[in-house]
Parts: structure tokens; C-alpha cells; sequence
């Protein structure tokens, strides 16, 4: 299974298990031919005969997820440079592994297994589209692999379908709508959810419904849209009636798609319009421009120098992904949750190795142990703030902001501490 996006432009400065360059070289006949040479990765000097950490991460680098996908890569690879260029794990570097699932589960499941069985890695860290994230969660238990979810947000991973290898150092859905509740009912008691129709967007709409309900609103109705739909008119235009405020569930394209049609439909002119931060981040708005104006949202990460996330680690962080970006995606989007959490993932796997003495997957329940309950402190590798990997489920409650969108970037509105977010475990591993 060949992996495509390492020959495209994007990825000319990520680093990966078997890089190449492209020389030119003097043949007979003075003609010059190409030739690919084997480059080591910068920091591999350093570090001499010392074995690395094999650090497997699946990733959506073609297909609906592929925008996301790709600056999720550049919040591992901002860690994992960083880590090496400061002696590495236990004096060992850091080796990322990464595969593109072209936002399948049927690929991604075949992807895993090759990182498992034939890639020999260490651990996981990865995962962006929900449905794949769950399609992939037996292989990593089967092969008794420590898996550290970075992006996906369905409800299931650490709840009804928990298991204890599997992590999510950051937030999810009923957490989020535990902060957001609140604000949304004081904005208005009766609410239309609109939602992208798969795992994800099926249960943060059930636990928006579940918490608007709990503050004294109403839900009217909803609307599944499907993943990747082109035009969300026909879906769009059938919402009407008497109620206060339009909610949105949706990320990447979809996210566009949603504000622009709703927007030309006049639906977030006659209702309020708030929803998941995922619509709004960084690179959507660029596309959307100034019909997203007024949009209330939530999200773990916004990239802004207000309240608590105006701290020098942050402005560190920041400097270094918005260069990093621009490098692939010459309109300049700032930095997203998909880099700030799967940058943060890896510092986490980082605490947990130097806790237990991890040094391979012998010592996988070493590690495990390690990483339950481990507390993350704001600082150069955690700069969204402080969290904790609860032990019992393996869910972490980070801060949430609240923000409001207009003139093309966000104000933060209310900081929302994370132990006030937090919903109670459904599984129990501490027992």
C-alpha cells in the first residue's frame, strides 16, 4: 500500500521513516538523471546507534479529511522535532510512522494492521474522522498497543466503547456541551441542531440535546446532513418555523458548505447562530470570510492571546505552527486544535515513557499505568493548559473557551474551567 502524500509538496519538510530527496547526478554522456537518495532526518546524528520510538499515526491525508489530516501531521511533527532536538525520550528519538487512511475505515483498518504487524511500532498516536477512530480501536487493543487518540470526538471511545488502551488527552462531546449549555440557553430556550450524519456529529448531537434540555431549553428539530455533501440546500432550505437559534455540527468542507448556504438561505440572519468550534476553525475561515460573522462557538484551542492563553509557551507554540503551516498552505491559516492536540499528544506520550521506562511493547501496561491519571501542566508542551487523563476512563477535561466570530477571527467571550466540565465516567478502570 503505497503512501501518496509523501510525494506531494505539503509534506517536503515533514520527516518519516524512509525520506528520500531527489539529486541530480552526471551520467555518461553528460546527460543528468534522477536518482533518490536515502536522507536521514536531521537530528539522527545525534543520537548514533540509539534505537527510536516507533511512533505510529494514522491520519487522513486524502479523501474529505485531508485539510484537517494535514496539520494534524505538523502538530506531531512539531513535537517529535522538538523532543529530539533536546536529547530525545530516555535518550532515544522519536520515529514517526505515518499512514494515510484516505479518510476510509476499510483502509485505515488495513493501514493499522501494517503498522502492527510489518512497521513493528511502539505505540499510536493519531486518529482525525471519528467512524475510523472506532473502526480502528480492536486492532490496537488486539495487538495490546497503547493508542492515544488525537482528534476524534465521538462520544463511544471513552465511554461505551472504552478499553484500556486507548487514551483521549483532551476533551469531548458532553463536555463541551456541559460548558456550552448554559450560554446557549441564555441566548435562546428553543434550538434546531443541524449535524454531519456519522459517528461524530450523531453523538455531540445527542449530548447537546441531553444538556440544553438539563438548562430549561427545548430542541424543535434536527437535521442529518450527510458527510461530504456538495450542496446542503435541499437539507438546509426544509428548516423553518419558530424557534431562537440554529446550532451546527459540522468540520473541514462541511463546515464551509454549512455557513455559506446557510448564510445565502438567510437562516443565520433570522436565528442566532452558534455551534461546534470545528466549523470555524482557522482554515474555514478564510473561506468563509464575513458571512461566519457573529457565530458563537466552542473549542479546547483558539488561536488568540486572550484570558489564559496568553502566556509565552503559547506565543512559542504559535509562532512556530503559523510558520510551519504557511509552508503548506500559502493562504496562512493560524494554528487549529488538529495541530495544538496531536502536538500535545505527543508530549503526553513523552511524560508517560520518561514515568514508566517504557521501551517497547513489552512494557505496554508499564505505560498504560503510567498514563492514567497523569496530570499535564501548561507550559512549552501542553500550551492549551492544564488536564488530566482520568484514570477511570481515560478522558481528560481541558479548559473550553467560548468565543464569538467577526472580522475574520475570534473574541474570546468566557474561559470555562475544565473541572467544571466534566461529565461522570462510564467505564471504570481504576476498579
Amino acid at each position: 500500500m503505497s503512501e501518496k502524500w509523501k510525494q506531494e509538496k505539503w509534506a517536503e519538510d515533514i520527516w518519516y521513516r524512509g525520506k528520500v530527496t531527489r539529486r541530480s547526478i552526471v551520467g555518461w554522456g553528460g546527460g543528468a538523471i534522477g536518482a533518490m537518495m536515502l536522507v536521514p532526518a536531521p537530528w539522527r546524528a545525534a543520537f548514533g546507534a540509539e534505537k527510536a520510538y516507533k511512533i505510529g499515526s494514522e491520519q487522513p491525508l486524502s479523501g474529505p479529511g485531508a485539510a484537517g489530516g494535514k496539520t494534524a501531521v505538523v502538530g506531531l511533527q512539531m513535537a517529535a522535532d522538538r523532543i529530539n532536538g533536546s536529547g530525545g525520550v530516555n535518550g532515544r528519538p522519536i520515529e514517526l510512522v505515518i499512514a494515510d487512511d484516505e479518510s476510509s475505515p476499510a483502509v485505515a483498518r488495513q493501514k493499522t494492521e501494517k503498522l502492527v504487524s510489518e512497521d513493528n511500532i511502539d505505540l499510536h498516536v493519531g486518529g482525525f474522522l471519528s467512524n475510523i477512530c472506532l473502526a480502528c480501536m480492536p486492532v490496537w487493543e488486539d495487538a495490546k498497543i497503547v493508542n492515544i487518540i488525537s482528534v476524534c470526538l465521538d462520544t463511544t471511545l471513552t465511554t461505551s466503547k472504552c478499553n484500556r488502551y486507548s487514551f483521549r488527552p483532551y476533551d469531548y462531546a458532553p463536555a463541551q456541551a456541559v460548558a456550552f449549555a448554559p450560554t446557549l440557553t441564555k441566548m435562546g430556550k428553543k434550538w434546531h441542531v443541524a449535524f454531519t450524519d456519522y459517528s461524530w456529529g450523531q453523538s455531540t448531537r445527542d449530548a447537546y440535546i441531553n444538556e440544553i434540555k438539563k438548562n430549561g431549553g427545548e430542541i424543535v428539530g434536527t437535521t442529518g446532513i450527510p458527510l461530504g455533501t456538495p450542496d446542503m440546500t435541499p437539507f438546509l432550505s426544509k428548516i423553518s418555523g419558530d424557534f431562537d437559534g440554529l446550532f451546527g455540527i459540522f468540520f473541514g468542507k462541511d463546515g464551509v458548505t454549512l455557513v455559506t448556504q446557510a448564510y445565502d438561505l438567510g437562516l443565520t440572519k433570522k436565528y442566532k447562530f452558534a455551534g461546534d468550534g470545528s466549523i470555524s476553525e482557522s482554515t474555514n475561515l478564510i473561506a468563509i470570510g464575513n458571512k461566519i460573522d457573529g457565530f458563537i462557538g466552542i473549542n479546547r484551542y483558539i488561536p488568540v492571546f486572550q484570558g489564559p492563553l496568553d502566556t509565552p509557551y503559547h506565543h512559542k507554540f504559535f509562532d512556530e505552527a503559523k510558520a510551519r503551516l504557511l509552508k503548506i498552505d500559502p493562504s496562512g491559516p493560524l494554528p487549529d486544535k488538529y495541530v495544538q492536540s496531536n502536538y500535545e499528544a505527543i508530549n503526553c506520550v513523552k511524560l508517560g515513557i520518561e514515568k514508566s521506562k517504557f521501551q517497547g511493547r513489552a512494557d505496554t501496561m508499564k505505560l498504560i499505568e503510567a498514563l492514567e491519571g497523569l496530570v499535564m501542566k501548561a507550559g512549552e508542551d501542553f500550551p492549551q493548559g492544564d488536564k488530566v487523563l482520568r484514570k477511570e476512563d481515560h478522558q481528560a477535561f481541558p479548559q473550553e473557551f467560548i468565543f464569538e466570530v467577526s472580522g475574520g477571527t475570534y473574541h474570546l467571550k468566557e474561559t470555562v474551567p475544565g473541572d467544571k466540565t466534566m461529565a461522570p465516567p462510564a467505564c471504570n478502570f481504576s476498579a
